[in-house]
């Protein structure tokens, strides 16, 4: 029979140890007990940036009591104990022990400021990953009514939290992430979507006349590479006005090397020779696809470099706004294949350094040089 004791070590064994952020936190803390009048130097944070209930509960009380008496807080432990009793309220297991370890640990007090920016930047951290994590969780939310809609919303507050850490944190010229990004996962309907990419490529060459109003249908929003390529032909014959019809798109596939890969000529026949319905709605299917599988890689992209805890906030700034241009890029196809132009959020100003003048001399100035 095995004995208890020997449970309760091996639960503990499964305990992982506490992250740099907690013994952060806790020098942050125990400056604050050992003396309440720096709080007023600490900024940035709220009980909400630290990731612990007790923390979380300790700075909330010391923020809402009123610092005491320097010389009376020396003498006796009364201001503790109305700590104490306040943060019970939200965090039961607190002891008097603890608060006593806190004070123990704290290296020195003076610099809570810097372990409160330390705290403020773990916090913007967890707020990135569960941010992005919960964009990814939209994409595959296979419920959703109107998914391009939903996921944009959700993209455009993924933008805000990168904002704010950006406010927070200006990054740094030259500061990329050093975390190798995930690879794009496969699309979860593959067969779907090799199905009506087919179709999108049949009914195009049926009838060639709105290929080149579909401009805002790329190639990389194809799941398949032959189809891919396939409507790059399409795309070539349309703006060279030359002929289209399934042998000539055959012969400029042979011409482009799409055949190299053991492609057969009829398999490229086939797949040209059953249209149906219209090419715009066959290409819009392909655009959302690509566009939630975009916002997808995109939320597993910074989810990835939030998750490094060697990722400073400026890189992680510099890695997400990279991260959220590709999305960017994408949405803007998706808005002018549809016509549903949405309203972009207020973006702030990039914190870089202001350009050269642009005043009216300096603009007549470079004409007439160029007029030379």
């Amino acid at each position: 029979m095995t004995r208890t004791s020997d449970l309760d070590e091996d639960q503990l064994d499964s305990i992982p140890p506490p992250q740099p952020v907690f013994h952060v936190e806790q020098a942050l803390l125990g400056a604050l007990l050992l003396d309440p009048q720096r709080l007023s130097s600490v900024t940035g944070i709220a009980a909400g940036s630290f990731s612990t209930a007790a923390h979380a509960a300790l700075f909330a009380a010391i923020s809402a009591l009123p610092a005491p008496d320097p010389v009376e807080h020396a003498r006796n432990t009364k201001w503790l104990d109305q700590v104490l009793a306040a943060a019970r309220d939200e965090a039961r297991g607190l002891t008097a022990s603890y608060l006593h370890t806190l004070i123990q640990v704290c290296p020195w007090p003076r610099h809570a400021p810097a372990y409160a920016r330390m705290v403020e930047a773990e916090h913007a951290r967890r707020c990135l990953r569960a941010t992005a994590e919960r964009l990814v969780q939209t994409v595959r939310d296979t419920s959703l009514p109107h998914p391009v809609h939903t996921v944009l919303a959700e993209a455009d507050a993924l933008a805000a939290v990168v904002d704010d850490i950006a406010a927070r944190f200006p990054p740094r010229a030259g500061a990329l992430p050093r975390t190798t990004p995930p690879p794009p996962t496969p699309v979860p309907d593959h067969d779907q979507a090799v199905e009506e990419e087919q179709l999108l490529l049949a009914t195009a060459t049926a009838h060639p006349a709105g290929i080149e109003s579909m401009r805002w249908l790329t190639p990389g929003d194809f799941t398949h590479p032959l189809h891919a390529g396939l409507w790059q032909c399409l795309s070539a014959l349309a703006r060279r006005r030359d002929p289209v019809d399934p042998v000539t798109v055959l012969w400029e596939a042979q011409q482009r090397g799409l055949l190299d890969d053991g492609s057969e000529p009829g398999e490229v026949l086939r797949i040209l020779a059953e249209p149906a319905g219209s090419a715009e709605h066959w290409g819009e299917r392909a655009l959302q696809r690509a566009l939630l599988a975009t916002a997808a890689h995109t939320g597993r992209r910074i989810d990835a470099y939030a998750a490094d805890p060697a990722t400073t906030p400026f890189q992680l700034v510099v890695g997400a706004r990279r991260a959220l241009a590709d999305l960017g890029a994408t949405r803007t196809r998706w808005q002018h294949a549809t016509g549903l132009v949405q309203p972009q959020r207020p973006r702030p100003a990039p914190t870089t350094r202001a350009g050269p003048p642009t005043t009216t001399a300096v603009r007549a100035t470079r004409a007439a040089r160029a007029t030379r």
